[in-house]
């Protein structure tokens, strides 16, 4: 048996040979392959290493010997610090190695010293890490790890680092300051930092960086931290012209951002995202040069006035959506309300559906106040809607249709797609007032579809209101469907009769709680309350 041993191996590998997998697929594409089964990127982390992942090694010998030959299989050693250990001293040689911890994950007993952080010192020293990205649950591990980067000196070290995006929302703040200040990072094209990190200085970013085209900072103040001005923010714009996509949240103060400060052009932008108090935002947004055509723009403002809505941010978006050849065209505008913000999003708009496309380019527009302030956000809320050029708006989905006043809903003729969430059917629902000034005409002359979602407060008689409106709707024989979305909604078969009657199309959506069908009417038919 000893001696029939290797005969039975070479049988094998003779066997082996002749498979198409082997025999067809050049050695590349397999190793790609591989890779595949192991790395799925998003953007914190690069996917678990399940148990067995490395199962193919054991194939047969020329599936190991593309393996061993494909660097990108060990460029990963897993989210957890359990991972790090099994595999950091495989392949520990010039491998680029995406560095990537999970901290909400990792084995309480386990840490991070010993042999594990010599590799990864080694790894600094042969400036051989492509990608670090780290979650802190507010252990000591990322500080760690980030001091393990940190290169002893100034001399050149991580200039090969493409992507750092570190997550640390517990506190203390991690001190991140000696890593850039010693840190090149020529290569580097995503930086995203969230949560509470303190650094000294900014001025490294300016000053070593250039080909970052993503930015996302959205840093909690640190009493020890540096202030990311407007000035020093501008810095490091000015250093990475082809910026794609800029995230900041209480990023900028308004005191640099005075007029002294020249203009920024950001001609490759395609998305931007601004959060903070509304004089900052605004500040920072007026010293900036954008493109004509962005895919996404992103703002929210703390604490606006009434009069800062009107006028600051109207005149901004009216200029925005008119240099915006793509806001020409039908637009679908989502909003809703609540009793501490407002939001409206402004996107691409396509017939035929129920609610309004999320495609680009979009337009998210976000107000915020400390407290309560009903009449303040109701009125923040109309004053959002009426900056859109409403001449465009082709669907509409929002929150309570009490919200907007008929003289709004006459600026946008052209709603094929209504679609309202919070129903209350009201007395003379999406009607005129009959004694104002628009008490013979329809809200809505082009309305194709009308979606009604959460019904409130409905009792049998209720739905007559609904029947009214429909009359009211299709008195010159326009066409219209009807979309009734909803827990424990049920109308009763005298007004299924009526609404038949009444529209092109009826389509009835029950929800499902525990399993069961919610309400007691029974619709097998999608298309049809029969």
């Amino acid at each position: 048996m000893e001696e029939g041993k290797g005969d039975i191996i070479k049988l094998k590998r003779d066997r082996n040979s002749l498979l198409n997998i082997s025999t067809r697929v050049p050695p590349e594409i397999l190793g790609y392959i591989f890779v595949l089964v192991l790395v799925r990127e998003n953007p914190w982390n690069f996917g678990r290493l399940q148990k067995g992942c490395y199962n193919f090694l054991l194939v047969c010998h020329h599936w190991f010997k593309v393996a061993s030959r494909t660097p990108e299989l060990w460029s990963f050693w897993g989210n957890t610090l359990q991972d790090w250990k099994k595999r950091h001293h495989h392949w520990a040689g010039a491998v680029p190695l995406d560095l990537v911890l999970d901290e909400y994950q990792c084995d309480p007993g386990t840490s991070f010293d010993g042999p594990l952080r010599d590799t990864v010192r080694s790894r600094v020293m042969q400036d051989t890490i492509r990608r670090v990205h780290l979650a802190s649950n507010g252990g000591d591990t990322m500080d760690s790890v980030i001091l393990s980067l940190t290169p002893d000196d100034e001399g050149g070290h991580n200039e090969n680092i493409e992507s750092i995006a570190w997550q640390n929302q517990a506190f203390p703040a991690v001190d991140v300051s000696n890593f850039f200040a010693r840190s090149w990072l020529s290569k580097l094209r995503l930086l995203e930092l969230f949560g509470n990190f303190r650094i000294s200085s900014w001025d490294h970013l300016a000053s070593r960086t250039t080909l970052l085209t993503t930015l996302s900072l959205e840093v909690g103040p640190s009493p020890s931290s540096a202030t990311l001005t407007a000035n020093r923010l501008f810095s490091i714009l000015t250093s990475n012209p082809n910026l794609q996509e800029l995230t900041l949240s209480g990023a900028a103060l308004p005191d640099d951002a005075d007029g002294s400060a020249s203009k920024v052009q950001l001609r490759d932008l395609e998305i931007l995202s601004l959060e903070g108090e509304f004089l900052s935002v605004f500040g920072l947004l007026s010293h900036l040069v954008l493109p004509a055509a962005m895919d996404e723009m992103y703002l929210s403002v703390f604490n606006p006035t009434v009069e800062d809505v009107s006028q600051t941010l109207g005149p901004y978006m009216r200029d925005y959506f008119r240099h915006n050849s793509r806001f020409q065209d039908r637009l679908g505008v989502y909003s809703s309300s609540t009793s501490t913000s407002a939001t409206v999003l402004v996107g691409v708009s396509h017939t035929q559906t129920t609610t309004p496309i999320r495609d680009v380019p979009r337009v998210s527009l976000v107000v915020e106040v400390d407290l309560p302030h009903p009449d303040l956000l109701d009125q923040l809320f109309i004053n959002l809607i009426a900056l859109l050029p409403l001449e465009h708006v082709g669907s509409f989905d929002g929150g309570p249709q009490a919200k907007l006043s008929e003289e709004l809903f006459f600026m946008m003729p052209k709603i094929e797609t209504l679609s309202i969430s919070d129903v209350k059917l009201s007395e003379g629902f999406l009607q005129p007032n009959p004694g104002g000034p628009y008490a013979d005409m329809k809200l809505f002359p082009s309305l194709r579809l009308l979606r009604l979602e959460d019904v409130l407060f409905l009792n049998n008689g209720d739905w007559g209101r609904l029947t009214a409106y429909l009359v009211h709707q299709t008195s010159d024989s326009q066409a219209i469907s009807l979309e009734v979305v909803g827990d424990f909604v049920h109308i009763c078969p005298e007004v299924v009769d009526k609404i038949e009657d009444l529209v092109e199309k009826v389509t009835y959506v029950p929800e499902f709680r525990d399993g069961r069908m919610s309400g007691d009417v029974l619709v097998p038919d999608a298309t049809n309350f029969d």
